[in-house]
């Protein structure tokens, strides 16, 4: 598994029992993303890879990792080779286990930004949650196994202010993906793994 150091940006190799704990990132692909070419650049923060779009969520994660006191981070775009087709699918089928056994899953909505600071709370929080549920992280086929298998999720909107946890809003989340509460609360924990990638892609809220 390799991790990315979230204080140099660098990308190491780690194997069962020597996996530190880590924080994983949760996001909607979108153009311009950081890949793992771009992080093997030696210096790769003086090149075109810092102007990525793509670059400030991996910047943004990191950040969060080090105020949670924590020094590895995963994050799709770049800790795995895409062009290496059976890394691809070996990554793609460890992917439940991955989201499980992180410590914290950050989820970054981009398309969601939090009500007018200046109003007043209650029609902040509405507001808020409008464009919460209307996000497009909702609709991926990645969504069921990335909310159920990390025991702590928490939510942020693209300019990094948090929305809230899968617990605070397990039933606003509920209500928009048809997942039950008890599902997300954890009383009932579901053995993903034993789906295939085409089984749990089906299940699209």
């Amino acid at each position: 598994m390799r991790l990315l150091d979230v204080y140099s940006l660098h990308i190491y190799e780690f194997y069962g029992k020597d996996i530190p704990p880590y924080v994983i990132l949760s996001h909607t692909w979108g153009p311009d993303e950081v890949t793992f070419q771009d992080l093997q650049r030696v210096p790769y923060w003086t090149d075109e890879t810092t102007r990525k779009r793509g670059f400030s969520k991996i910047g943004l994660c990191c950040q969060l990792a080090r105020q949670n006191g924590f020094s590895y981070a995963w994050v799709d775009t770049c800790c795995i080779d895409k062009r290496n087709h059976v890394e691809l699918s070996e990554a793609i089928n460890s992917m439940y286990t991955w989201y499980a056994n992180a410590e914290i899953c950050f989820v970054l909505l981009e398309d969601v930004l939090m009500g007018d600071p200046s109003s007043n709370a209650t029609f902040k929080e509405d507001l808020t949650l409008k464009s919460f549920s209307k996000s497009r992280w909702f609709t991926r086929g990645w969504t069921l196994q990335e909310l159920i298998s990390p025991a702590c999720v928490v939510f942020y909107d693209r300019n990094g202010e948090m929305i809230g946890t899968k617990s605070s809003l397990q039933q606003e989340i509920s209500t928009i993906t048809k997942i039950p509460e008890t599902l997300l609360s954890g009383l009932v924990r579901p053995d993903l793994s034993r789906y295939s990638v085409a089984e749990r892609m089906v299940r699209r809220p």
